[in-house]
């Protein structure tokens, strides 16, 4: 029969040596996951649906894990919290209540990417998406965009204005005019205006003159999120400022 010491000593080390074996299974699901995310920005147009995606490499089933998904400049920093196999609402921020999710199913494959649904400019930011069991975590730069089409005018005066107007875009634009061999022309400053929504409307003028020909381009382009509108009109050979409709007016999208 054991005595009270031994006894001590053998719960002593039979203590020591689950706890031993709970941080050896930390230390091993540390050496095998980790937690990976993009290298480069995410870019996201407004109203669209959006991925940041991470997930773990090598995949484990991260289903009854606990993932954190945060903004880093946000009071309340929690998009999402997901513990035991369920998401803990209370713990999300208001601002993403029905718009942040998770793939559940995917979970078990290691994939821990965010959903952002209907993208609004004030989501443009700093994430972090973060294990704690592993004790790794991955940093998503979301970049929020938004574009429009420009419409463009003739100012009949003595010397002939065409004018180009294009509302709603996010970050703030640059506006460009060409002629018709794709020359850019002079034209005067541009005139920026920022709505109580956020989005900025700009306007842009530039003469007409013979020299240039009859067709002219508007362009408006954003290099932060890789987006381009422009818009062509033509103006009759008689040069009477009796401008034509738009004949064109097409979307391309440039990258940089």
């Amino acid at each position: 029969m054991l005595r009270a010491k031994d006894r001590q000593s053998l719960m002593f080390q039979s203590g020591a040596f689950t706890f031993l074996v709970f941080l050896s299974l930390i230390h091993s699901c540390r050496a095998q996951s980790k937690v990976i995310g993009p290298s480069q920005p995410i870019v996201a147009i407004i109203g669209q649906d959006i991925v940041l995606p991470c997930y773990l490499e090598p995949a484990m089933n991260a289903f009854e894990m606990t993932l954190v998904w945060t903004r880093t400049d946000l009071d309340l920093r929690f998009v999402l919290v997901w513990r035991d196999g369920v998401e803990l609402e209370s713990k999300k921020h208001p601002s993403y209540k029905g718009r942040a999710s998770l793939f559940t199913d995917e979970l078990k494959h290691g994939n821990i990417s965010l959903k952002l649904s209907k993208v609004k400019i004030y989501d443009e930011g700093g994430y972090k998406c973060f294990m704690p069991t592993l004790l790794s975590d991955s940093a998503v730069q979301l970049v929020v965009g938004a574009v429009s089409s420009p419409v463009v005018q003739v100012t009949k005066n003595s010397s002939g204005v065409l004018e180009c107007e294009s509302e709603g875009w996010y970050p703030e634009p640059e506006v460009f005019w060409l002629d018709g061999e794709g020359h850019l022309l002079s034209a005067g400053p541009t005139e920026t205006v920022r709505g109580a929504d956020g989005l900025y409307t700009v306007h842009s003028t530039v003469p007409v003159e013979k020299r240039h020909g009859n067709k002219f381009t508007c362009r408006v382009q954003q290099k932060d999120i890789s987006e381009t509108r422009e818009t062509h009109i033509l103006v009759p050979g008689e040069f009477h400022l009796h401008v034509n409709d738009v004949i064109i007016e097409k979307t391309v999208q440039i990258l940089y």
